[in-house]
């Protein structure tokens, strides 16, 4: 038998799609079993966590619900991946945001865990609920599009705090109320560089202007910028061109991060639409405005994008330009830092050296709407690189909405 028969098969004496009848189970057999590579679905349902989940489905002891899913605790690993892809698939109703909500079952089991400390556990609640919860509700309400960073940095930030407070009662018997300056730059002058994330912390404990506050813990301001040379980022991008070695997305992902410094979650995020072929020739969309890509680069873009990995399984169909192992997520950004490794690339010294160079060749202003900064960040570089700013007034209006 064929591996694509074997998986269909397995499935159904998985599933059981008929006893009783449910035409979901029957669809996504059929979708498992058409993949373009089945071996990779019959590796994957034969893993110890997913042939739980599906026989349990296939018993009915979890149903095909985001509140079956939610409770599975068994695998999370496995119902995370078994529900994008029933998502993607229209099999259940898309969420507003998967992370969000796998964030409120983070918060409460963390709060959970600090309960047997109440002098923790009261604050960091309060925390949690009032002000990073209260901020992610706006976020989503607004649409934002990287929900997944948002939820992390407020997971670190509520982790952090209190590794803080756990400290400040070890090692001088207080809780949050006894908080003073002297304990706030102790903490901060020993350990890790993770304890700087205890600021919006103690800047909540201590509200108001910053000049009033009596408490706060200052910024931690890096001690340098580390640079390239324009010649090793000219190597670097010949790297992109020349490796054929590597895989053809992370060439061009690395084009993207090299020409443009586009951050990695947002290059992560891109979609195909951001790319045109005007008769002026390739643009690609990553502020207000569309930017030039190089007669040089271009065909890599255009190869890239009729062939684009990770469509092979679960994920089709999807409009990401660098899609994900997961059915209807794109690549992740640290998956993109990693790969860039092979090409010799280190992110933040690439990331500097482009925008300095940007801001030596592009106005303030433009460079603003063509990649999407904030202005504050291109005035930083601006400076660094030793660029006149005589359009500072510009800078203070709103970018151009064409």
């Amino acid at each position: 038998m064929c591996a694509r028969c074997v998986v269909r098969e397995d499935l159904e004496s998985l599933l059981k799609p008929n006893f009783p009848p449910d035409l979901r189970l029957k669809r996504l057999i059929g979708i498992l079993a058409d993949a373009g590579r089945p071996e990779s679905i019959y590796t994957w349902m034969n893993k110890p966590a997913p042939k739980r989940l599906l026989t349990m489905i296939g018993e009915r002891e979890v149903a095909l619900t985001h509140e079956a899913f939610d409770a599975y605790d068994h695998s999370p690993t496995a119902a995370a991946h078994l529900r994008e892809i029933l998502v993607h698939h229209r099999m259940l109703p898309e969420r507003r945001s998967l992370p969000f909500a796998l964030f409120e079952r983070w918060l409460e089991q963390r709060l959970s865990e600090l309960a047997e400390w109440p002098d923790i556990h009261r604050p960091i609640e309060r925390f949690a609920r009032w002000h990073h919860l209260k901020h992610l509700r706006l976020k989503l309400d607004a649409g934002a599009p990287n929900m997944d960073t948002a939820t992390r940095s407020a997971k670190q930030e509520i982790t952090e705090a209190g590794k803080f407070l756990r400290w400040l009662l070890e090692e001088h018997g207080t809780a949050a109320d006894g908080l003073q300056q002297a304990h706030v730059d102790e903490y901060l002058a020993e350990g890790t560089s993770t304890r700087k994330h205890i600021r919006n912390f103690v800047h909540w404990l201590h509200p108001g202007r910053p000049q009033r506050r009596t408490i706060t813990a200052p910024h931690r301001a890096a001690k340098s910028m580390p640079l390239l040379t324009q010649s090793q980022r000219i190597e670097l991008v010949r790297n992109c061109l020349d490796f054929e070695q590597v895989t053809l997305s992370t060439r061009v992902a690395a084009l993207i991060f090299l020409l443009w410094a586009h951050p990695l979650v947002k290059i992560a995020a891109l979609t195909c639409d951001q790319l045109e072929m005007p008769p002026r020739g390739m643009t690609i969309t990553l502020g207000a405005n569309p930017a030039a890509v190089p007669a040089l680069v271009a065909p890599l873009f255009w190869e890239h994008v009729a062939s684009r990995g990770n469509q092979q399984t679960t994920n089709t169909g999807t409009d990401w330009l660098f899609p994900g192992f997961r059915a209807g997520q794109h690549i992740h950004h640290q998956t993109l830092s990693e790969r860039f490794l092979v090409l010799g690339i280190d992110p933040q010294r690439a990331r500097n050296t482009t925008l300095q160079d940007l801001t030596r060749e592009v106005d303030a202003r433009s460079l603003i709407d063509l990649l999407g900064y904030s202005a504050t960040l291109i005035v930083q570089h601006a400076g660094r690189a030793g660029v006149p700013m005589s359009d500072y007034v510009d800078l203070r209006r709103p970018p151009s909405p064409t």
